[in-house]
């Protein structure tokens, strides 16, 4: 009789999205995957399928990381749009513990490596970024609203620069960019479409 299969699947979905956060897809081989969760073989393949499946559930965990910091300050109707905004950068970057901080964002980093030339992949990544994209402009068009853009600036255009920021700070951070610099990007960036 086989062995029934014993680990504990959300600890070995955080040490892989791990792997590839810190290293990338690419550089993850399947040998990384397995030393990083403490799985053999047999098990990733019956329990997770191949690397890109694999790397497809550790996607939908690290949204699911992502959905928490947007509900907790975008999604939040307590805070005004500003506030929310200013937040959401805050907890999803600049005072995210260090070891979070230093590796940059999941998403931002695969759309940077090769990864994207994968059709399915590269619909996967953008639907994860689309969802953040979505919340900053829910927002965006309350500012819009109550005339808190600058003259002539659509919700759509503070939504792409607000996304261009996030990538941009999410690079700087990985790049080794500590919390004051990125809050001083912050303050800067958002009094540039303030009205």
């Amino acid at each position: 009789m086989a062995r029934p299969v014993e680990f504990e699947r959300d600890t070995v979905l955080t040490n892989a999205m791990e792997q590839f956060w810190r290293e990338g897809y690419e550089a993850s081989s399947v040998q990384k995957l397995l030393d990083a969760t403490d799985i053999n073989r047999g098990t990733l393949y019956n329990s997770f399928g191949d690397k890109e499946t694999f790397f497809k559930s550790c996607l939908d965990k690290y949204n699911q990381q992502v959905k928490t910091d947007i509900d907790a300050t975008l999604g939040n109707k307590k805070l005004n749009a500003w506030e929310a905004i200013e937040n959401y950068f805050d907890q999803a970057i600049i005072s995210a513990p260090n070891k979070q901080r230093a590796m940059g964002c999941l998403l931002v980093n695969s759309v940077c490596e090769s990864i994207i030339w994968d059709r399915d992949m590269q619909k996967a990544l953008k639907n994860s970024l689309n969802g953040i994209r979505k919340a900053l402009l829910a927002r965006a068009k309350e500012l819009v609203k109550s005339r808190q853009l600058k003259r002539g600036m659509s919700a759509d255009m503070a939504a792409d620069i607000l996304m261009n920021f996030y990538s941009g700070l999410q690079v700087g951070a990985r790049s080794g960019k500590g919390p004051r610099q990125l809050a001083d990007l912050l303050r800067h960036t958002l009094a540039s479409i303030k009205k």
